[in-house]
C-alpha cells in the first residue's frame, strides 16, 4: 500500500497579473478541488505579498493540503498537491493555461512513504551487524 502521492507542478511561462490575483488562484483551487472531488477541511488561507510580489496559499484537505507559491515577476507558480488517497490523473497542463496563461509546465508524481533505498529503516527489523 502506497500511504499517498504527492504531485509538484512547477507553471512557467505564467501572466504576472494571474500570479498576484487571489482571486484567480482561488477561482483555480475551486476548480482542482471540485474535479478531483477533494474534501477541504479549512477555508483556503491566503497571502498576498506587498508591492509587485506575489501570493502564497493554502487549504487543508482531509486527503492532506494543496499549496501554491506565485512569483509574478519571473512568471511562476509552485503547486503542490499530496493525497493520502489515490487519484486518477488531473491535466494540469491546460488548466495551468486556461488560469494562469503557463507557456510550460512540468508536473511530477512521487509516491509518499515507499521505501526505495536499501536498510535498515526505521521501523523495520534489523539484522544485527555482528
Amino acid at each position: 500500500m502506497i500511504p499517498g502521492s504527492e504531485w509538484l507542478i512547477d507553471a512557467h511561462g505564467c501572466r504576472a497579473e494571474a500570479l498576484r490575483s487571489i482571486d484567480t488562484l482561488e477561482a483555480l483551487f475551486g476548480k482542482i478541488i471540485d474535479e478531483l472531488c477533494l474534501r477541504p477541511i479549512t477555508a483556503p488561507i491566503w497571502h498576498q505579498f506587498s508591492g509587485e510580489g506575489g501570493v502564497t496559499g493554502v487549504v487543508l484537505l482531509s486527503e492532506s493540503h494543496l499549496s501554491v507559491h506565485t512569483f509574478p515577476e519571473s512568471g511562476f507558480a509552485a503547486i503542490n498537491l499530496y493525497c493520502c488517497r489515490p487519484r486518477e490523473a488531473w491535466p494540469w497542463e491546460p488548466a495551468l493555461a486556461a488560469a494562469l496563461g503557463a507557456q510550460y509546465v512540468h508536473v511530477r508524481k512521487e509516491s509518499r512513504g515507499v521505501i526505495t533505498a536499501p536498510g535498515p529503516h526505521p521501523g523495520t527489523a534489523c539484522a544485527s551487524p555482528d
